[in-house]
């Protein structure tokens, strides 16, 4: 969830400052389409169980003033807490003076999920390519609250933007993670969503139709003919993000446009090991959406704003730069032609990335009770990948 700072309504709770993150929680929840699973209620409820909890973890995973609360009553319940000592309580040594407090909830899906995504954010703290982690429990745990903001999707064509991004990608794919090391997420992903696409019904006629439309594009042979593009391309398995789109990448706080380490990488939920080219291409794709948007269906798409050949290979240099320490010792020909290879790999991979955000945005239009527009948004994703811009391969 994007750590930016807002200006949310705050109790204390036994002298930690509780600020609830109710309505920026939601609005990302709801307009990302994939800073969800199942939803999560926009109203703050009252619990004094999650605030006697909140008090306690604050007070024995973190150190120095933590330690000095005194326990008190009242409070906000939600998934997503920032909780902060008094200004009246000053520090006893480096202890942060902000916290976020991470509530599971409905969240993660199965025991299963929580274990990896735990392991993951644990793993990324520690190397510092996520925010650092104070605590964890079996109801959630402690992060670092990073003064910043998301990415605004205009700013991923920002050439130093986009060279941080690609060397932030470049480090995260260089990783050793303990997870199956097999690249089964993108197409076991892919065919359980057509599984659950083709038995899906709807009821209302607007979504009906489109529903329809959508399945005239015989989607289960059009899935064979791309895997069989893909199986033909190579592309080498690393730690992928899965999901770097602009929400996913936050503008830290007090940094400048000249700085070369502004940016930070969150939320890893469909972070695994995958191909290479998936993960960049799908980035290129995401410069294309802006899901900001206030009014139905929540989103705007502009084809035209798929990065032209000369933005995806400044890009792809600042890549290979970082994941090829050698590189820059290779004649120009031979970076040229590293470059090209790459572009193509992750062109074609850029056809994944629609038709798994489309077979995921369709499900979803049957399944979630939050106000977007996710046939609209399986529409467009589809025309990306039937009408492909600026030389996309396939």
């Amino acid at each position: 969830t994007s750590q930016e700072a807002t200006h949310p309504p705050t109790r204390s709770v036994g002298g930690v400052q509780l600020r609830i993150f109710a309505f920026y929680f939601f609005f990302l929840r709801s307009k990302m389409k994939t800073k969800f699973i199942n939803g999560v209620s926009s109203s703050p409820s009252i619990s004094l169980a999650i605030l006697r909890k909140a008090y306690l973890w604050c007070r024995e995973f973190l150190h120095g003033a933590w330690k000095s609360l005194a326990k008190d009553e009242g409070g906000l319940s939600n998934k997503l807490f920032l909780c902060s000592l008094p200004d009246s309580l000053d520090s006893v040594g480096d202890e942060p003076r902000s916290v976020l407090l991470r509530l599971y909830g409905a969240i993660l899906q199965g025991a299963e999920a929580l274990v990896l995504e735990s392991v993951m954010f644990a793993i990324l703290a520690e190397r510092e390519l996520g925010p650092k982690l104070y605590g964890i429990f079996p109801q959630g745990r402690l992060e670092q609250y990073v003064p910043s903001r998301k990415l605004d999707t205009w700013e991923l064509r920002d050439p130093s933007i986009s060279a941080e991004v690609a060397e932030k990608m470049a480090q995260f794919h260089a990783m050793r993670m303990p997870f199956n090391k097999e690249p089964k997420w993108l197409f076991g992903t892919m065919d359980k969503y057509l599984n659950q696409v083709m038995r899906l019904n709807f009821i209302r006629e607007s979504h009906l139709r489109r529903f329809n439309r959508l399945l005239g594009y015989n989607l289960p042979k059009e899935m064979d003919m791309l895997k069989s593009l893909l199986e033909s391309t190579h592309s080498p398995v690393v730690f992928c993000h899965n999901d770097c789109q602009e929400g996913n990448i936050l503008l830290l706080k007090g940094h400048q446009s000249l700085d070369k380490q502004q940016l930070m990488l969150i939320d890893f939920e469909y972070s695994s090991y995958n191909y290479r080219g998936f993960d960049i291409g799908n980035h290129f794709c995401e410069w294309m959406y802006d899901y900001s948007c206030e009014e139905f269906p929540f989103f705007k798409v502009n084809a035209q704003a798929y990065p032209s050949k000369a933005q995806q290979l400044h890009f792809i240099e600042s890549y290979l730069r970082d994941a090829d320490r050698g590189f820059d010792n290779l004649s120009e020909e031979d970076q040229m032609k590293l470059k090209e290879e790459l572009h193509v790999e992750v062109n074609r991979f850029s056809l994944a990335s629609h038709f798994f955000w489309g077979l995921w945005s369709i499900i979803q239009a049957r399944l979630s009770t939050i106000k977007f527009g996710y046939l609209e948004y399986a529409q467009a994703r589809f025309d990306a990948y039937f009408h492909p811009m600026r030389g996309l391969a396939g």
